[in-house]
């Protein structure tokens, strides 16, 4: 039983994680239409700069100082974001997709080198953090307090995200522009701004991820590819631009994933991507994507 409790654990962690990775790549797709193959490489470098400030401004210092400085990842993606938008995707915004799909793959190979030139290709840790808030007792067993703070993490971002699509002035915007742009333009809409911030936001979110998993894993090359991966299997789930999605999707594929690691390690991706292949057959939208 102690086992069990703690397998779940470790699959709702793991989920929320996801959840924070999908959520942007949905709210990308979902307002703009754009699939961020770059998507993973910003959780990657949310990840490192974390790492990095924590590393380097926070070496012994009280527990809330890391907490102030955990965030500072997703801030400077949401930056970089808001920069790459009118640069380089908005350009292409009348050109067909594949360009689009180009330019976000160049980022990808881009972002893997800036942070190979920053960072070097030695892995960054954050794990003071983990070791500030040491464990809690679970029956018999020990477990992180850490991992519990990013679940609560996780499920706030879920709250906060669809009060802020669904429950603010933004989020109407934000509706209407992803409905139809130029309807959204003919109103008065600013919609080169409200592209702006949904791209950031989107980013903010990879950039978060990024953040919260680096005390628990070190950041490496290459994380973001396999992030970009399993972001894509959980949207592909859920329902490409569906924020509901995204979450039943990270559940599915982190719960399917710790069991297929205990009980079937030699086949476990190939059965997420079997789910994924039969999802696309029985409903190519998702489970809650709207054709």
């Amino acid at each position: 039983m102690d086992i069990l409790i703690i397998q779940i654990l470790n699959s709702i962690f793991y989920a929320c994680i996801l959840f924070l990775i999908a959520a942007g790549l949905s709210l990308i797709y979902g307002v703009m239409r754009i699939v961020n193959l770059a998507h993973g490489s910003l959780y990657a470098l949310g990840a490192y700069v974390t790492a990095w400030a924590i590393g380097t401004f926070a070496a012994g210092a009280p527990l809330w100082v890391l907490f102030l400085l955990l965030p500072s990842g997703a801030i400077a993606v949401a930056a970089v974001g808001a920069l790459i938008e009118p640069t380089l995707l908005r350009p292409l915004y009348n050109r067909p997709e594949e360009y689009q799909l180009l330019i976000t793959f160049a980022l990808l190979l881009i972002l893997e080198d800036v942070m190979h030139f920053l960072f070097g290709g030695v892995p960054l840790t954050a794990g003071a953090v983990i070791d500030s808030m040491g464990t809690i007792r679970i029956l018999n067993l020990r477990y992180p307090v850490y991992n519990l703070v990013v679940i609560f993490i996780g499920i706030a971002a879920a709250v906060f995200l669809w009060a802020v699509i669904y429950r603010t002035r933004f989020g109407v915007i934000l509706r209407a522009t992803s409905q139809n742009m130029r309807m959204a333009s003919a109103l008065g809409l600013n919609v080169k701004w409200v592209y702006v911030q949904a791209f950031a936001l989107g980013c903010f979110m990879a950039g978060l991820g990024g953040a919260v998993v680096v005390p628990a894993q070190a950041a490496v090359l290459g994380m973001g590819v396999e992030a970009l991966i399993l972001a894509f299997v959980v949207v592909v789930i859920g329902g490409l631009g569906s924020l509901e999605g995204a979450l039943i999707g990270a559940l599915i594929v982190s719960f399917v994933r710790t069991a297929g690691i205990q009980f079937f390690p030699e086949v476990e991706l190939a059965v997420l991507y079997l789910i994924a292949a039969i999802v696309l057959l029985v409903k190519p939208t998702g489970l809650f994507g709207r054709a």
